[in-house]
C-alpha cells in the first residue's frame, strides 16, 4: 500500500512532518519566514519547501494529490494573551488563506481526505466563540465532517503545553466506527470544547464528530530527565543573580523551594517570570516556581518574563538559569540530532512557535493513519 502523503503549512521547523514520520511522505511544506525556513531546510532539505506568504499560493503551486493538508495557523490573535482580533486579526487570519487553497483543491476534485488545524485553547472562546463556530463553518463548506481534540503535550513529554487539533474528513471517505463516540469524553474533550461544540449551528452541527482515541498511558519522563548539566548556549546564574530571582518569588512560591531543599534529592524546578499585582494592588513582577516533574509551556521570546528559567536544588544549594534550546527541544519532542538554530532567541523562538512532536506522532497513530488505511482499503477494494 503506498505511503500516506501530505501538505505542511505554517510549518516553522517541520515539526509535524518529524510526529508524522518517516511511513509519510512530505509533498509541499510553506511558512512566510525565512529564519523558520533555515531550521526547515537544515533538517529536512529544500527539495519541499515554498517560501511566502500562504495568501499569493494557488492549487498549481501543490504537486501531486496529498491525504492530509496540515495547518497550525498563527496564534498571535487568538491566544489568551493575545490582542483579541481573533480571525480578523492579521495574523491569525491567514487561515482564510489556508482555506482558500482547499477550496480550490476542491473545486479541481483535488481536496486531501483529512485536513488538520493546530492552534491555542483560547480559538475555543476567542470573539464570544465566534471565531470557533466560523472555522468550523467554513471547513464544513469544503466538504467535510469536522471534530476536535483538546490534547496536553504532557500525557506524552514533561511540559504542560494543551492544544486544539481540529481534524476533518472528507465526507466520502469511511470512517471506521472504533474512531468515533456519540458523546465527548475526557481526557480530549474538555468542557470549553464541549460548551464550543453545543454552540454550532445546526447545518454546522449536524457534520460535527465526536473522535474516540485511547487514553495514553502515563509518561515516565520528568523534566529533570532533560536538564543538561553544560548547556553550550546558556549560562548557570551567579549567586547574586539566583538571589534575585528568588526574592522575586511571593511566600507560596518561597515555600515551594523551601520544600525543595528539604526533601533529601536533588529537585529541578521551571520558573516562569510573570506580572502580578500585589496586596496594594500595584503590579509586581513575580518569580512563579512548580517541583511537579513538569515545564511550563513554552512561549515565543516576546522579552525576559517569556523565557523560562531552571532551578536546580541540592539541599540547601540552589542554581538557576535560562531554559538551553536543546531542553526546549527536547521538551517539545524532538531528537537530539534534531539541528537547532545558532542564535539562542531564534531556536527559542521556533520552538516556542512550534508543535508538540509527540502529540502529532500520537494523533498520526491512533487517528490519521488508520482513517487513511481505511480509505485506502476500500479504494483497493473496488
Amino acid at each position: 500500500m503506498a505511503e500516506p502523503t501530505f501538505y505542511e503549512f505554517f510549518a516553522g521547523g517541520g515539526m509535524a512532518r518529524a510526529g508524522l514520520g518517516d511511513s509519510w511522505r512530505c509533498l509541499f511544506a510553506n511558512d512566510f519566514d525565512p529564519k523558520k525556513r533555515e531550521s526547515y531546510v537544515a533538517n529536512w532539505g529544500d527539495a519541499d519547501f515554498r517560501l511566502g506568504d500562504i495568501h499569493k499560493l494557488t492549487a498549481a503551486d501543490l504537486p501531486g494529490h496529498a491525504d492530509l493538508a496540515w495547518a497550525s495557523f498563527p496564534c498571535q490573535d487568538l491566544s489568551l494573551a493575545g490582542n483579541g482580533a481573533g480571525l480578523a486579526g492579521e495574523r491569525s487570519g491567514s487561515f482564510w488563506g489556508f482555506w482558500n487553497l482547499m477550496n480550490e483543491l476542491k473545486t479541481k476534485r483535488h481536496a486531501p481526505k483529512l485536513l488538520v488545524l493546530e492552534n491555542v485553547i483560547g480559538l475555543l472562546t476567542s470573539n464570544g466563540g465566534a471565531d470557533f463556530t466560523e472555522i468550523c463553518r467554513a471547513l464544513v463548506s469544503l466538504g467535510n465532517r469536522v471534530g476536535a481534540l483538546t490534547i496536553d503535550a504532557a500525557h506524552f513529554v514533561p511540559q504542560s503545553r494543551p492544544r486544539l487539533f481540529i481534524v476533518c474528513v472528507r465526507k466520502d471517505v469511511a470512517i471506521p466506527s472504533a474512531l468515533v463516540r456519540t458523546t465527548a469524553s475526557e481526557p480530549f474533550h474538555s468542557k470549553a470544547l464541549v460548551r464550543a461544540a453545543s454552540a454550532l449551528p445546526r447545518q454546522v452541527a449536524s457534520q460535527w464528530l465526536w473522535w474516540s482515541l485511547p487514553k495514553p498511558g502515563a509518561s515516565n519522563l520528568r523534566f529533570a530527565d532533560l536538564v543538561e548539566e553544560n548547556p553550550t548556549d546558556v549560562a548557570w546564574h551567579t549567586a547574586t543573580e539566583t538571589k534575585r530571582l528568588v526574592g522575586m518569588m511571593s511566600d507560596a512560591n518561597r515555600a515551594k523551594l523551601t520544600e525543595a531543599k528539604a526533601a533529601g534529592e536533588r529537585m529541578v524546578g521551571a520558573i516562569y517570570r510573570r506580572t502580578r499585582h500585589d496586596e496594594n494592588g500595584e503590579k509586581v513582577q513575580r518569580a512563579e516556581v512548580r517541583f511537579d516533574g513538569i515545564a511550563g509551556c513554552l512561549r515565543t521570546p516576546g522579552g525576559g518574563s517569556s523565557r523560562q528559567f531552571i532551578m536546580v536544588v541540592d539541599g540547601k544549594k540552589v542554581r538557576t538559569r535560562l531554559l538551553s534550546g536543546r531542553e526546549a527541544a527536547r521538551l517539545m519532542g524532538l531528537p537530539d540530532d534534531y539541528k537547532l538554530p545558532a542564535r539562542y532567541n531564534d531556536a527559542y523562538h521556533l520552538l516556542g512557535d512550534g508543535l508538540a512532536v509527540a502529540a502529532v506522532r500520537y494523533l498520526r497513530s491512533e487517528l490519521l493513519s488508520k482513517l487513511v488505511d481505511q480509505s485506502n482499503a476500500m479504494l483497493a477494494a473496488e
